[in-house]
């Protein structure tokens, strides 16, 4: 097993990994314990219970999170005429059809998100090779695929991150920046819970969320108290 360095080893030190701690300690001490040169980023880990192997217990959804993500989101956009213009006053970095399907199966992904008006779908369902491995092909269900592009776009460009769940039952996704305000760390991780929430699965048997956690990119991971998380969730509803 690798080893930590002496700056992990540091940060560790201040997390007591037998206790949940309450949302407002949790988000502190995370700040507190990251150690990067660089800003790292806040993530949130929850282990379901769902089993990913069976179709009605997979999970994926959105959240906007209120206090953005502390990151640039690239966006590209595949439509045509109206909506393609409508794309580009939304701010899509990159707008196309064809020409977007081959530059892109010609080896570009230098992206974030890739949206679609449901007419391309059957255009961009060539790529779904080449973007369902890196979790970039558009669904309907992240609200990637939808009449309202610009709506969609100006939402990702905001603060919205998707969601989904991985092959071990966990989701991941960012709440934002160590740099943040601890208050806007909070917004975050309350919106995204509720989102989480909200897209239980019709499949979920027994307890759906079992453990919440939050890290920075390099450092320790900080178990959250369930109740009050949830709370706070229902707060930011």
């Amino acid at each position: 097993m690798p080893k930590h360095g002496k700056k992990y080893r540091a940060a560790a030190e201040k997390v007591d990994p037998q206790k949940s701690y309450p949302p407002e300690e949790g988000v502190k001490l995370v700040k507190e314990a990251a150690f990067a040169k660089f800003d790292e980023s806040v993530e949130l880990h929850i282990r379901t219970g769902l089993d990913p192997r069976h179709a009605d217990q997979v999970v994926r959804g959105s959240a906007v999170l209120p206090a953005g993500t502390g990151r640039t989101q690239h966006v590209v956009a595949f439509a045509q005429g109206d909506a393609a213009r409508e794309a580009e006053a939304a701010g899509a970095d990159v707008v196309g059809a064809e020409d977007l399907v081959q530059r892109i199966q010609g080896g570009w992904t230098d992206f974030d998100v890739a949206v679609t008006t449901p007419d391309m779908m059957g255009m961009v369902g060539r790529l779904g090779r080449v973007l369902g491995p890196r979790g970039l092909m558009p669904n309907p269900r992240s609200g990637t695929v939808t009449n309202e592009i610009g709506r969609s776009i100006r939402e990702i460009k905001g603060g919205r991150v998707e969601f989904r769940l991985d092959r071990t039952g966990v989701i991941h996704a960012p709440i934002g920046k160590v740099s943040f305000e601890e208050e806007k760390i909070l917004q975050n991780l309350g919106a995204l819970v509720d989102a989480v929430v909200r897209a239980k699965p019709s499949g979920s048997k027994g307890q759906y969320i079992r453990t919440l956690n939050i890290a920075s990119t390099m450092g320790p991971g900080v178990a959250l108290d369930q109740q009050t998380t949830l709370a706070l969730a229902s707060s930011e509803a």
